[in-house]
C-alpha cells in the first residue's frame, strides 16, 4: 500500500474458520447457504497454501494500466474503464511456481488486485515467507517494490482504490516491511512518536493515537528489520480479540490495539476476516504459508 492508493491441514477441509477467544473452537460463520460446526479444534496447523495451486483462494483486480493488454476488456481513450473482477486472471498474476527448489505463489505484479482466502479467520498466528523478485510495472516501475499482507478483511471486494477490500494491512515494501495501514474505514490505537514530516511511528512507551481516515491511516514501523534484495523474509501476524502484532524476522515493530471499522460514524469492533496478499506493481514471491490458532497474545521481551 501507498500513500495513493507441525500437523498441517488443508484450507480446504474447512469453510470460514474462527478461533474462539475462550478455547481453541472453532465456530464457523459463512453467508452461503451451507453452513458446518465445529465443537473444538484438533490443535493442527492451517496451511494456507498447499504448494500445487490456489485451492482455498480467489482473485480480485482492478482496472489494468494501459501498458497490459487484456482481451475483451473495454478501454476509452487508451485507457480501461472496468476491472478485471474476481476469479479471472488472464495475465497469470498469481501462479504457482518452483522457486529456490521450494513451492511458492508468484506474484508478478502487473495489475493492482489481492488473492484473498475464501474463508474468515481470527484469533491466529499468521506465518510465510516473501521474498522480492526482479519485474516492476506501472505505475510503480520506478518506485520502490510493494506488496502487503491484509487481514481482519471484510465487506466488498475492490472497496479501496478498486483493489482492496476494507481491512488491517501489515505493510511489505521495501524498507517499510512492517508499517500500518488503515485500509478504508478501518481504525486501530497505537502508542506513537511524532516524526518531522508530520507523521508517527510506532514506540512501545509512546502516546496512544488513532490511526485511521479521520486523521492519518499510516503509522510507521518502529525499526527496519527486512533482509537484502533476493533473500527470504519471515512474516508473523499475531492476531487475538482486538489486537494484533507485526513480526518481521522474528522481531515485532508494530502493536495495535482496539482495532475496528467505521461504519455510519460509529467504530464496531473488527476481530476477524479474510486475508489477502496484495499484487501492487512488483513482482513478489510468498510461501510457506501457515495458520495456527492462539489462546492469547505471545510476550515480547523485545520491544
Amino acid at each position: 500500500m501507498n500513500q495513493n492508493e507441525m500437523n498441517q491441514m488443508d484450507i480446504t477441509d474447512i469453510p470460514i474458520l474462527y478461533f474462539s477467544i475462550g478455547f481453541l473452537g472453532l465456530l464457523i460463520s459463512c453467508s452461503s447457504a451451507q453452513t458446518k460446526s465445529y465443537s473444538k479444534s484438533d490443535g493442527k496447523d492451517i496451511s494456507l497454501f498447499n504448494g500445487k495451486d490456489l485451492r482455498g483462494w480467489y482473485t480480485y483486480q482492478r482496472e489494468p494500466e494501459p501498458t497490459s493488454e487484456v482481451q475483451g476488456l473495454k478501454k476509452e481513450d487508451g485507457k480501461y474503464v472496468e476491472p478485471i473482477g474476481l476469479h479471472k486472471d488472464p495475465l497469470n498474476v498469481f501462479t504457482v511456481v518452483n522457486e529456490d527448489g521450494k513451492p511458492a505463489i508468484r506474484i508478478s505484479g502487473e495489475v493492482f488486485g489481492v488473492l484473498a482466502t475464501e474463508q474468515e479467520f481470527g484469533n491466529y498466528h499468521l506465518s510465510m515467507e516473501f521474498k522480492w523478485g526482479v519485474k516492476k510495472y506501472p505505475p510503480r516501475n520506478d518506485k520502490k517494490r510493494d506488496s502487503g499482507i491484509l487481514y481482519h478483511s471484510v465487506g466488498k471486494d475492490g472497496a479501496m482504490g478498486g483493489a482492496w477490500m476494507r481491512s488491517v494491512e501489515l505493510q511489505v515494501q521495501e524498507g517499510d516491511v512492517g508499517d500500518l495501514w488503515c485500509v478504508d474505514s478501518t481504525t486501530a490505537r497505537v502508542r506513537t512518536i511524532p516524526l518531522e514530516n508530520k507523521k508517527f511511528q510506532y514506540h512501545p512507551e509512546g502516546e496512544i493515537r488513532s490511526i485511521d481516515m479521520r486523521e492519518d491511516r499510516f503509522c510507521q514501523k518502529s525499526e527496519d528489520f527486512e533482509k537484502g534484495q533476493g533473500e527470504w523474509n519471515r512474516l508473523d501476524i499475531y492476531a487475538y480479540g482486538r489486537e494484533s502484532f507485526h513480526v518481521i524476522n522474528g522481531k515485532r515493530n508494530m502493536h495495535l490495539t482496539d482495532i475496528g471499522q467505521i461504519v455510519n460514524g460509529k467504530i464496531q469492533s473488527l476481530t476477524s476476516g479474510k486475508i489477502q496478499i496484495q499484487s501492487e506493481g512488483a513482482e513478489v514471491f510468498y510461501r510457506d504459508i501457515v495458520l495456527r490458532p492462539i489462546e492469547r497474545m505471545p510476550d515480547f521481551n523485545q520491544k
